[in-house]
């Protein structure tokens, strides 16, 4: 068996199919790095992850996907599957054997299997523009507590420069402990130490500043004087508003 071990890049999993191509062999395996080897392994190969290996990949596709259908590669990387870089790589290979026609072919398992993955990230990074709540801190910084099922908000981050263009804003993904900080002209990811306990679901009362405050409480009030009890039904909340972002939103409470 051959295995190739990369570093769980999407430019180093171009690059894996760029050393496929030019060693002519092709892995029945991916790893990262300090994954152990499968067993029944004959040999291993490391992938060097190379922008230029990599754009000349991405350049490829280009001259045979449109536009629409690249992406559909970028949002199923996104959604962090078991076995999804080697799903991946076998689409991308079939890609440049025979054309870019092949993604349209849903008979195909794997292809089938990489539309349903890539449709999914696309549900999550329109769940996070419908449900994330900006808070705003003492500081005037405004803040978002999330918990994605797939790796989306990197893919959601250009609506909310577009749409919060104007505030300092952070919005955490805590699952994967990273999140994006706009600064007012640029959005990087950035990495917390927790050491004050800042990052949880929502902020604590003491780091709200006081007209936040005033208006969660009138978004409370609101909610609950709209509220009808008796037509209460939680298995359509369920469904219109997955569970994992109740926590998130303050009418929940």
């Amino acid at each position: 068996m051959l295995v190739f071990r990369y570093d769980k890049s999407f430019d180093g999993l171009l690059s894996a199919l760029f050393d496929a191509y030019s060693m002519r062999a092709f892995p029945e395996a991916l790893i990262g790095p300090g994954e152990p080897e499968p067993l029944f392994t004959e040999r291993v190969h490391d992938v060097a992850t190379d922008e230029a290996h990599a754009g000349r990949v991405w350049r490829g596709l280009e001259r045979r996907l449109t536009a629409r259908t690249r992406s559909m590669f970028v949002y199923a990387w996104h959604g962090e599957q078991p076995q999804g870089d080697l799903l991946m790589l076998r689409c991308l290979r079939r890609v440049f054997d025979e054309g870019g026609g092949v993604v349209a072919d849903q008979a195909d398992p794997d292809m089938k299997s990489l539309f349903q993955l890539a449709l999914k990230v696309s549900h999550e990074r329109e769940r996070l523009k419908q449900f994330v709540r900006l808070q705003k801190a003492a500081d005037g910084t405004y803040f978002a507590a999330v918990t994605p099922e797939h790796d989306a908000l990197p893919l959601a981050v250009d609506y909310f420069t577009d749409r919060f263009a104007d505030q300092r804003w952070l919005i955490y993904d805590r699952r994967r402990d990273c999140g994006y900080y706009y600064d007012g002209h640029t959005a990087r990811c950035v990495t917390l130490e927790d050491d004050r306990g800042m990052i949880a679901d929502k902020l604590a009362d003491e780091w709200l500043a006081e007209d936040e405050r005033q208006f969660q409480l009138l978004w409370k009030n609101y909610f609950r004087a709209l509220a009808i009890p008796q037509r209460i039904n939680e298995r359509q909340q369920r469904r219109m508003i997955p569970r994992r972002y109740w926590k998130h939103l303050t009418e929940m409470e």
